[in-house]
C-alpha cells in the first residue's frame, strides 16, 4: 500500500509526524478516510477519535476539533487538542462530560444547541473509549 506524510499538530506539541497508510478523520460533515493521492480538501474536524493506520497497526487519538488539510504533500491536522487514547485520563474525561451536562441548565437558544451538539460529540468519544477498552 502506498504511504503518505501525516502531521498532527496541537498547540502543545507535534503529536504525530510520519509516513502512514491511512488516516480516518472525524469530520464535522462526516468522517472520512485519507489514503495516498487523496484529492486536495480542507475540512473542519469535530471532537472525535482520529485513527492512524500504519503497517496494519492502528493508533487512536482523541481530537477535540480543528482543521484537516489534504494536499499533494500529505495530510496535516491542526487540532485544538490531541491526546493518544493510551494517554487519556478516562476519569477526567468523564468528569468533563458530567460538567458539560450540568452546564446545560444555564444555556438557552443557539448557545444551548451548540452545547448539546458538543456534549453529544464528547459522549460519542466516551462511548468509543469504553467500547475500545472492552476489546
Amino acid at each position: 500500500m502506498a504511504t503518505f506524510h501525516f502531521d498532527l499538530v496541537s498547540p502543545e506539541k507535534l503529536a504525530f509526524s510520519g509516513e502512514v497508510d491511512q488516516v480516518d478523520v472525524p469530520g464535522i460533515e462526516g468522517d472520512f478516510g485519507v489514503l495516498a493521492n487523496h484529492a486536495p480538501v480542507v475540512a473542519v474536524i469535530r471532537p472525535g477519535i482520529l485513527t492512524v493506520i500504519t503497517g496494519g497497526n492502528q493508533q487512536k487519538i482523541v481530537v477535540l476539533g480543528g482543521i484537516a488539510e489534504v494536499s499533494e504533500k500529505g495530510l496535516t491536522v491542526l487540532a485544538d487538542v490531541a491526546t493518544s487514547v493510551a494517554d487519556l485520563d478516562a476519569a477526567m474525561f468523564a468528569q468533563t462530560v458530567s460538567s458539560m451536562e450540568s452546564a446545560l441548565a444555564g444555556k438557552q437558544g443557539s448557545e444551548l444547541d451548540r452545547a448539546i451538539e458538543r456534549l453529544d460529540h464528547y459522549k460519542n468519544i466516551q462511548h468509543q473509549l469504553t467500547a475500545t477498552a472492552m476489546h
